[in-house]
């Protein structure tokens, strides 16, 4: 599929020249299912397998690229580069870095780029570790601002801060900002500008093309889409931030093994697929669920109506596979996920079998009892509305 056709909850998007040859712009799924490989090499698999290796053959001065196993590994190389092509794929400078978590990505930008006394402003409706990011920030001496996604409202506190973290959408209140506008604001006031991208995916945002310094996600969620491994990826333009970033995970450890890179590479392939798919099947049950006086607070960005859509289609390609909405009570929340079939309850997002929870089970999120996250898998639509609008029905009673 092209770059620029439109599909059930795919807005429009510029082209971009092909960054090796020059050629018209290929389209996302030629670009994905070729993202990383080698050049062809008689008798060579298409994708080499994983590298296990701690240490590498040495003899000499220590001038190569791969030197000892938690520095770098040639898996992690092909699924940096891809992930790099995919966020940026006219730009050569881009640098990509894989971790062993989502968390161990933001970690380490947070954490390499900030000292005691500087400022970051953290999103207050986002992921619910963020709080616990807060606390040890805190401990070393950062002070820490926040603000809510919706509304640009990090304008208000941006003065004398060092970075700024955005969240879009945020996760799991699924409100939008303007990452171009708090990007060109933060870099007037001489801050940083790092990006979690993990609900919408390279496939519907490329935030380096609109501003920020750090694009980063959890792999976990949609990128390799199979729920059987974690990852993380920090991607950046600038090569002396990349490498504070790149020193702090030598520092720390925390990279993945080589068959997570190698099996979250493979999963790249299809990750049009995927997508495409999950976002149709969201916003079909979003549009199933509109009219229902049982759903409340009914969100999905790529949903006319909703208040994130009009940003959502200017600087958003894909719109993510995640529907949050609200039923009366915890209770009956519990009784419409107990009569789900076709869907599990399970925590994280992305997979392509559908998933759903009661959020505010873990704590962590300001959100109501019977808040419900959703995340549309690669079912059939119909077969997925279908199961979505009995269980609902089954839960009244």
């Amino acid at each position: 599929m092209r770059d620029d056709e439109r599909i059930p909850g795919h807005a429009a998007t510029s082209a971009h020249a092909d960054r090796s040859t020059g050629a018209p712009p290929a389209g996302d799924g030629t670009r994905a299912v070729r993202a990383g490989l080698p050049e062809p090499a008689k008798y060579e698999p298409t994708l080499p397998g994983p590298v296990f290796a701690a240490h590498f053959h040495l003899p000499g001065e220590p001038t190569g690229p791969y030197t000892y196993g938690r520095d770098e590994n040639p898996t992690w190389t092909h699924l940096e580069r891809a992930i790099g092509e995919l966020e940026s794929p006219a730009d050569d400078s881009v640098e990509t870095l894989v971790f062993a978590s989502g968390m161990a990505a933001i970690s380490s930008v947070l954490f390499s780029q900030l000292r005691a006394g500087d400022a970051v402003v953290l999103p207050d409706d986002g992921y619910q570790a963020l709080p616990l990011v807060r606390e040890q920030l805190t401990a070393y001496g950062i002070e820490v601002r926040t603000a809510p996604t919706g509304g640009d409202a990090q304008l208000d506190v941006l003065d004398g801060a060092r970075l700024l973290w955005l969240e879009t959408p945020s996760n799991p209140g699924l409100d939008v900002c303007d990452v171009r506008r708090l990007a060109d604001a933060a870099h007037a006031r001489g801050a940083l500008v790092a990006v979690d991208n993990t609900l919408a995916t390279p496939l519907g945002q490329r935030p380096l093309d609109l501003g920020a310094d750090f694009s980063v996600a959890s792999g976990t969620k949609q990128l390799s889409g199979h729920g059987d491994l974690l990852l993380g990826y920090v991607a950046c333009r600038d090569a002396e931030l990349t490498a504070a970033v790149r020193r702090w995970r030598k520092i720390v450890g925390a990279i993945p093994g080589p068959m997570e890179a190698w099996l979250a590479h493979r999963s790249l392939a299809t990750l049009h697929l995927r997508v495409d798919r999950q976002n149709a099947n969201a916003l079909a049950l979003a549009e199933a669920l509109r009219d229902r006086a049982d759903v409340t607070g009914l969100r999905y960005p790529g949903l006319p109506g909703d208040p994130s859509y009009t940003l959502a289609t200017r600087q958003m390609r894909r719109f993510g596979c995640v529907v949050s909405f609200e039923l009366p009570s915890r209770a009956h929340s519990e009784r419409f996920l107990d009569a789900l079939r076709l869907v599990d309850d399970a925590t994280s997002f992305g997979g392509v079998r559908s998933t759903a929870e009661r959020r505010g089970r873990w704590g962590g999120d300001a959100v109501a009892e019977g808040f419900i996250r959703f995340s549309a898998g690669a079912e059939d639509a119909d077969d997925l509305v279908a199961d979505v609008l009995r269980a609902l029905d089954e839960a009244k009673a």
